[in-house]
C-alpha cells in the first residue's frame, strides 16, 4: 500500500498541472481556445509519431499512448520525466565517470567451441548474453541449490565467518530482524579485523525498513554503508531500481537468488502465509562475474572505489578436473538498448522441445513474451509456471491473473502456491538450462530495473531445481480456464488492468 501511495503522490503534480491548464485555458484563454486546441492537438501527434516509432515494448507504447492522447499536456510531461530512456542519463553518467574496470579475462573461445560442439543452438544465446553485457561464460565447479531462504541463511553465515579480505552486500531490501542483525554482528566483528565490508541497498526498495540513522549505525561499526539511487527528489531515475541481490566474499564464493535480507525471507516471521523463495552459492572462478557487478555500481555510485586487486580470481583449492557444466552471470540494465533477460527467455521458450517451467511471483510479461510462451506450448512444449497462492499486493496480484485467460487459452499450465506467497525467481529448460536470480516477469523488472541472473547449462544445479520444482507442485492449485471465471464484466477488468500493467 506504501508504494502504491507514494506512486500517486509521484503523478499527482502532473495530473494538477493538467487540471490547472484546463482552468486557465477555459478562464483566461476562452478566445484563443480553438488555436491553443489546434496547437497541443498537433504537438500530441508529433509526439505520439515519436513514440511509435521508437524500439519500446508495445504494451509500454499503448499505455503511454492512451495516456498522451487523453491528458496531452500531463502525459507528456509524465513521459518525458518518468517513461522515456533518455532520464536515465544521470546513471549513465554516473557509471561512464566511474571508468571502466580491468579487463575481464576473456578465454571463453575454446569454452564456446566444445559448448557448441554439444548444443550450437544454445552455445549461440549464451554468447549473445555475453556479448550485451559484457560478462564472460565460465565453466561451473561448484553451484548449490537451495529451495528455500530458511535453508541458504545458515550457509550463509557460515561463509561469512570465513570472510579474510572483503565482504560484498548489495540487496533491493534491508531490514532489521534477526536475519540482518546475525549478518551484522558477524560483518562488525570482521570489519574491526581488517576485512574491507561494503553495504550497498536500494533506497526506495527500503525506504520503510531502512534509513540514514541505520545505515550510519553500520559505519559506526567500520562498515561502509551506501544508498543506490537516493530518493531525495522526484525525478526521472525514479523507476529505475536496484533490484539485485548478492554476497560476495573473498571473490571466491557468492551468493544470490530471490532472498532479500528481512525475516520473512527465511519465515522468521508470517507476512503473507509460508514464504516459498529460492537462491544459491556459487565458488570457483565464476565469482568474478559478482564481484565485477558490484564493484561497477559501487564505483559509479559512491565516494571510494573498489581495489583493483579483488576483480582477480583467488588461488581456488578446486581441482581443475571438477567440472559441473557451465554459468554465465550477468545483470540486466534498463541503461542497455536491449532487454538482456526478456529476449532470453524468449530464446529459451523459442529452444525448448520438452518442457519450460518458470517460478514468479508477478506475472505481467510484455507481448513478445507471452507470445514465446503460446508458441511454446502450442507446439506440445509443457510450459508451466507457478505463482503465489496468497499475495503479498493484491492490486498486482489480480493484474497478473489478468494474463491467466490467455495463456491458458494457449496451453500454459498455471498453479498457485496454496501454503503462501512465492518469491521465487527462476526457470529450467529441458533439463540442460535455466536460470536463478532476482528477474520476475513483470515489466519492472524485464525492462525498468537493475537486476542479477545466473544461466546455467548442463549444471547438476537445474536437477535440483527440476526436483524442487516438482516437490512444489505438489502444494499448489492448478489453474484452469474453468475456475478462473467468465463473464463480461471480468473481461473488461482484465483488459483495463493489462493496459496498466507496466505501472505496477
Amino acid at each position: 500500500m506504501n508504494k502504491i501511495i507514494r506512486r500517486i503522490v509521484t503523478v499527482l503534480p502532473a495530473v494538477l498541472l493538467e487540471f490547472l491548464w484546463l482552468y486557465v485555458l477555459f478562464a483566461w484563454l476562452a478566445p484563443w481556445a480553438p488555436l491553443i486546441d489546434l496547437i497541443l492537438s498537433v504537438l500530441a501527434v508529433l509526439f505520439v509519431l515519436y513514440l511509435i516509432t521508437k524500439r519500446e515494448e508495445s504494451t509500454y507504447k499503448v499505455l503511454w499512448l492512451l495516456v498522451i492522447l487523453t491528458f496531452p499536456l500531463a502525459g507528456a510531461l509524465l513521459y518525458l520525466i518518468f517513461g522515456n530512456k533518455r532520464t536515465t542519463r544521470p546513471l549513465k553518467r554516473k557509471l561512464r565517470a566511474a571508468g571502466p574496470l580491468p579487463a575481464a579475462q576473456d578465454d571463453t573461445d575454446s569454452l564456446y567451441e566444445a559448448f557448441a560442439a554439444d548444443n550450437r543452438r544454445l552455445s549461440q544465446t549464451f554468447r549473445w548474453v555475453q556479448e550485451k553485457t559484457g560478462l564472460p561464460l565460465h565453466e561451473n565447479r561448484e553451484a548449490d541449490y537451495f529451495p528455500l531462504g530458511d535453508d541458504m541463511f545458515p550457509v550463509m553465515l557460515e561463509e561469512l565467518e570465513k570472510a579474510e579480505r572483503f565482504v560484498f552486500v548489495e540487496y533491493f531490501i534491508i531490514e532489521n530482524g534477526h536475519m540482518w542483525d546475525s549478518m551484522v554482528e558477524i560483518l562488525a566483528r570482521k570489519a574491526a579485523a581488517g576485512v574491507d565490508v561494503r553495504v550497498l541497498y536500494d533506497d526506495l526498495g527500503s525506504i520503510s525498513t531502512y534509513s540514514k540513522k541505520t545505515a550510519q549505525e553500520l559505519r559506526k561499526k567500520g562498515i561502509q554503508c551506501e544508498a543506490f539511487n537516493p530518493l531525495v527528489i522526484i525525478k526521472g531515475t525514479l523507476n529505475c531500481r536496484d533490484h539485485r541481490k548478492m554476497l560476495i566474499i573473498d571473490g571466491r564464493v557468492a551468493f544470490s537468488g530471490g532472498v532479500n535480507l528481512a525475516d520473512e525471507y527465511i519465515n522468521g516471521v508470517v507476512k503473507f502465509g509460508h514464504w516459498k523463495d529460492i537462491g544459491f552459492r556459487l565458488t570457483g572462478e565464476a565469482v568474478q562475474n559478482f564481484t565485477r557487478m558490484f564493484a561497477e555500481f559501487w564505483n559509479a555510485f559512491t565516494q571510494t572505489r573498489i581495489p583493483d586487486e579483488y576483480l582477480q580470481a583467488p588461488v581456488s583449492a578446486q581441482s581443475e578436473d571438477k567440472k559441473d557444466g557451465y554459468v554465465l552471470s550477468y545483470y540486466d540494465s534498463p541503461l542497455r538498448e536491449d532487454a538482456v533477460s526478456n529476449e532470453l527467455y524468449i530464446e529459451l521458450l523459442s529452444q525448448a522441445q520438452s518442457y519450460a517451467w518458470f517460478y514468479t511471483p508477478y506475472l505481467m510479461p510484455g507481448d513478445a513474451l507471452m507470445e514465446a510462451f503460446a508458441r511454446a506450448a502450442g507446439r506440445g512444449v509443457d510450459v508451466r509456471i507457478i505463482m503465489p497462492g496468497v499475495p503479498d499486493k493484491k492490486v498486482v496480484y489480480r493484474m497478473s491473473r489478468s494474463f491467466y485467460r490467455e495463456l491458458l487459452t494457449a496451453g500454459v499450465k498455471i498453479y498457485e502456491y496454496e501454503p503462501g506467497f512465492v518469491h521465487a525467481k527462476g526457470c529450467v529448460v529441458d533439463g540442460v538450462a535455466g536460470t536463478v536470480g532476482t528477474v520476475n516477469l513483470d515489466y519492472r523488472s524485464l525492462f525498468l530495473h537493475f537486476e542479477n541472473n545466473a544461466l546455467f547449462y548442463r549444471a547438476s544445479l537445474l536437477g535440483d531445481l527440476r526436483a524442487d520444482y516438482e516437490r512444489t507442485l505438489e502444494k499448489c492449485r492448478e489453474r484452469t480456464l474453468e475456475n478462473i471465471g467468465t463473464g463480461f464484466g471480468k473481461w473488461i477488468l482484465d483488459g483495463v488492468l493489462r493496459i496498466f500493467a507496466p505501472l505496477c
